[in-house]
C-alpha cells in the first residue's frame, strides 16, 4: 500500500504539500547563496581594515567553501542513516552559529575558521534540501522542482548583495554577518513546523514511528492510512555502503563523470560569483558599480535556474545542460572586451549569472537521478562536495594570477575553458535504464 503512496508522489499531479516541501527546501538554498556571497561583497572592506593581498582574500573566500566541501562529503552521507530532516536541523544550527561569530572574529584566521565552521553547516543542508526537493516532486516535473529549488541560491544572492551595500554603508561588514546568522538560525521553526521527513528514507529506513510517520504524509499527501509497511527489501551481507556503493562497478562510470562535471562547473563558477565584485572594481569601475555588477549576475542566476529546468521538461537534461555550458563560455569570452564599458559590463553580467547558475542548477537536477534512495544524499553530496573542491581551488588560483600581474577581465577568458571542458565530459555520461526516465528522457 505504501508503494501507492510513493507512486502517487511520482505519477500524480503536484499538490500543495508537495509544493511547499520544495518551497522550504528553496528558502534554505538561499542561506548557501548568501553565505558565499557574503564574504564576495564584504571582501573590500576586510581587506582594508586588515591590509590584505589578493592572495589572502583568495584563501579568505575559499575558507568557507572549504567548509562546504567537507560537509557535504562528511556530514550529508549520515542523512542516508539518520534521516534528512534532522541533519538538516543540526546543520543550521552550526551554519547559524558560525554566522554570528564570524562577526566577533579579530584576525583574518579567525574569521578564515568560523567560515569552514558555517560552511560545515551549509554543505550538510543543500544536499539534504536537494535530495527532499527531487524526492517529493513527481517525476514530470521533478527537473524543474530542483532547478526552482536552486533559485534560492541565486535569490539569496541577490537580497544578500542589496542587503549588503545597505549594511555595509551603515554599521560596516561585521553587521553583513550577524544578519546572516539571525537569519539562518530563524528558518530552525520553519524546518521543525512544515519540512517533511523523505518517504523514501522512511520506506527504506524505518526508523522509530515509521509507520506513524509515513500515515502523517499520506494524509497531507491526499492518501488514506496504512495498517502494515510493506516487507523491507533485505540487504545482502558484504554488500557496499557508504562512498563505496557509489564506486561499485555498476556505478562507478556515472559517479566519476558526475564528480568531474561538478568539479570543472563549480570551478568556473564560483570564480565568477566570488572574484567579478572585486575585478570590476581594479578594472576602473567602482565600489558601488561593482557591488551591482555581482548583484546582477545573482539576478540573472534567478532566472536561469528556471529556465533551464523549464527546458528539462521538454527536452533530455544532458542536451539542455551542454547548450547552457557552451553559452556560458562564448559570453566569459565577451566579457573580456568591456572593461571600457559599464553598461556592457553590467549586461553581459547578467547574462552570465542566468546561464551560470542554470549549469549548476542542472547538476543539481541531474546527480538526485542517478542515485537510489539507498545512496541518494551520499551520492548528492559527494558530487557536491567534489564540486565545492574546485571551488575553493578558483578563488586561490584567481588571486594567485592577478598577484602575478594578470589584467582582471583577462581571467574571464581562462575560466571560459573549463565551461567548454564540462560540456565535452557531459557527454561521458551514461545513466543506467533505471535511472534514466525521471530527468533525461522527454518528460
Amino acid at each position: 500500500m505504501s508503494v501507492d503512496l510513493k507512486n502517487r508522489v511520482d505519477s500524480g499531479s503536484m499538490n500543495r504539500f508537495q509544493c511547499l516541501a520544495i518551497g522550504i527546501c528553496i528558502i534554505l538554498n538561499m542561506i548557501d547563496g548568501f553565505d558565499v556571497l557574503v564574504m564576495a561583497f564584504t571582501a573590500a572592506s576586510v581587506s582594508a581594515e586588515w591590509q590584505l593581498n589578493g592572495t589572502q582574500i583568495g584563501f579568505l573566500l575559499s575558507a568557507g567553501l572549504f567548509g562546504m566541501a567537507a560537509g557535504s562529503l562528511f556530514i550529508a552521507p549520515w542523512a542516508d542513516r539518520f534521516g534528512r530532516r534532522p541533519l538538516i536541523l543540526f546543520c543550521l544550527t552550526l551554519s547559524g552559529a558560525g554566522m554570528l561569530l564570524s562577526a566577533l572574529s579579530q584576525t583574518p584566521f579567525q574569521l578564515a575558521l568560523l567560515r569552514g565552521i558555517t560552511g560545515l553547516g551549509i554543505g550538510g543542508i543543500l544536499a539534504s534540501s536537494n535530495v527532499i526537493a527531487s524526492e517529493y516532486a513527481s517525476k514530470r516535473w521533478r527537473g524543474l522542482a530542483v532547478s526552482l529549488q536552486s533559485t534560492g541560491y541565486a535569490l539569496g544572492a541577490t537580497l544578500g548583495g542589496l542587503l549588503a551595500v545597505w549594511l555595509l554603508g551603515q554599521w560596516g561588514w561585521r553587521s553583513v554577518f550577524l544578519f546572516g546568522g539571525a537569519v539562518t538560525l530563524s528558518v530552525i521553526p520553519l524546518v521543525l513546523v512544515w519540512l517533511p521527513e523523505s518517504l523514501d528514507f522512511l520506506l527504506a529506513r524505518r526508523p522509530a514511528n515509521a509507520l506513524a510517520q509515513v500515515n502523517r504524509l499520506a494524509l497531507r499527501l491526499g492518501e488514506p492510512a496504512i495498517s502494515l509497511l510493506p516487507a523491507q527489501q533485505v540487504t545482502e551481507l558484504g554488500t557496499a555502503t557508504g562512498v563505496r556503493q557509489l564506486l561499485t562497478p555498476v556505478m562507478r562510470r556515472t559517479t566519476l563523470v558526475i564528480w568531474l562535471l561538478f568539479f570543472l562547473v563549480m570551478f568556473g563558477f564560483y570564480f565568477v560569483m566570488s572574484w567579478t565584485p572585486k575585478l570590476l572594481v581594479a578594472a576602473g569601475l567602482s565600489a558601488q558599480q561593482g557591488i551591482t555588477g555581482g548583484v546582477l549576475l545573482s539576478v540573472g542566476g534567478i532566472f536561469g535556474a528556471a529556465l533551464i529546468g523549464g527546458l528539462a521538461s521538454r527536452w533530455p537534461l544532458t542536451r539542455v545542460l551542454s547548450l547552457f555550458m557552451l553559452v556560458t563560455a562564448t559570453l566569459l569570452v565577451m566579457f573580456v572586451g568591456t572593461g571600457s564599458s559599464i553598461a556592457a559590463a553590467l549586461g553581459l553580467g547578467l547574462l552570465i549569472g542566468l546561464f551560470s547558475n542554470g549549469c549548476v542548477a542542472g547538476l543539481y537536477a541531474l546527480s538526485p537521478a542517478v542515485y537510489d534512495v539507498s545512496m541518494r544524499a551520499t551520492g548528492v553530496g559527494w558530487g557536491i562536495g567534489i564540486g565545492r573542491i574546485g571551488a575553493i581551488l578558483s578563488p586561490v588560483a584567481a588571486g594567485f594570477l592577478l598577484d602575478n600581474d594578470w589584467q582582471p577581465l583577462h581571467l574571464y577568458g581562462v575560466f571560459a575553458s573549463v565551461f567548454v571542458l564540462a560540456a565535452g565530459c557531459l557527454l561521458l555520461l551514461k545513466p543506467t535504464a533505471k535511472t534514466a526516465p525521471p530527468v533525461l528522457a522527454n518528460a
